[in-house]
């Protein structure tokens, strides 16, 4: 029995070079049980080696990793048992149909719930009959999809589980994610889809070039990022009552109106309308997870590498064959 006070993931100092390409750097980051925590980054980033490896795919170079308590390396059989994973380049046979392939995956797992197998297939709006080699894309997810969450794992590990869903569909995925981390298990959701993790996630970490470079819940980040905050006043106002305010990063003025560009707290700038005009409305838009992202891919050095980058995909694409 696995208790709820063990990590669901614990990685300390995992790294993982392909010959002189640094493809994970220095990874240590916990995944508590029952939360659904966002891996983000572009292709190339290193969310792909950081499954694998941690997943007992590929060695790493150096660090440590474990799942529900269990070393990744020396426990990797009894993982699989509480372990549902979809990998980003899915393979399946093609000449089987989809229901004989679960069974196939099912028997692997010493049986599952069919009953169980045939409401996931309802709600993605799955044909379990078909052929695979005559389904589309979009269709040949969702099988991968079931066969991720037919044996109801302490672990749900995906790698880019939307791609190729439709809107409706993809909406479906989150509304399950969900139900996975209210029953005390966990999703370790990898992708680019910020959307996506905006909206299921508890927690996001954010990989660039191999390292961590933010691990925040959702509502944290968007908190620091910039907000945009539009008054209107009774009369003109002076935009100088802002001056000095901790997180103003621009003031306009338009006659009656006044738009601050702010990462602060709320409270210090409302603390700021102290010249006795009336104040009429307030409006904000907080920045979504698209923008706050940005953040971490601008500067100096911060930059993605396309050369580099792509000599980490190929690196990887052949240490996996």
């Amino acid at each position: 029995m696995i208790g709820h006070d063990v990590a669901a993931i614990k990685t300390e100092g995992l790294t993982k070079h392909y010959d002189d390409v640094k493809a994970l750097i220095d990874l240590t980051v916990t995944v508590d049980q029952g939360e659904v925590f966002g891996f983000l980054g572009p292709n190339g980033a290193g969310k792909t080696t950081t499954i694998r490896t941690i997943l007992d795919e590929i060695r790493p170079t150096s660090g440590l990793a474990w799942i529900l308590g269990m070393d990744c390396h020396d426990q990797s059989v009894e993982i699989r048992h509480q372990l549902g994973y979809l990998p980003a380049d899915l393979a399946l046979y093609p000449n089987m149909t989809a229901r004989s392939l679960l069974t196939y995956f099912a028997n692997l797992r010493g049986g599952v719930d069919w009953t169980y197998v045939e409401e996931l297939a309802e709600r993605l709006d799955s044909d379990l009959d078909r052929r695979l080699e005559d389904l589309s894309s979009g269709n040949r997810q969702k099988v991968g999809l079931i066969q991720a969450f037919m044996n109801r794992p302490r672990l749900l590990v995906m790698d880019e589980p939307s791609a190729g869903l439709d809107p409706i569909m993809q909406r479906e995925l989150q509304t399950m994610m969900r139900e996975v981390a209210a029953e005390g298990r966990t999703v370790f959701l990898s992708s680019h889809a910020l959307g996506e993790v905006q909206r299921v996630a508890d927690r996001v970490g954010i990989i660039r070039a191999g390292r961590l470079v933010a691990l925040e819940t959702v509502a944290d980040l968007r908190a620091k990022a910039l907000r945009r905050i539009e008054f209107t006043f009774e009369r003109p106002p002076d935009a100088s009552m802002f001056n000095g305010v901790p997180g103003v990063r621009d003031v306009t003025a338009d006659n009656r109106h006044l738009v601050v560009s702010f990462d602060g707290t709320m409270q210090a700038l409302l603390a700021a309308l102290h010249d006795g005009n009336r104040l009429i409305d307030i409006s904000t838009e907080d920045a979504d997870l698209d923008e706050i992202f940005l953040t971490y891919y601008r500067g100096d050095g911060a930059h993605r590498d396309p050369a580099r980058s792509n000599e980490r995909d190929r690196a990887e694409a052949e240490a996996v064959g």
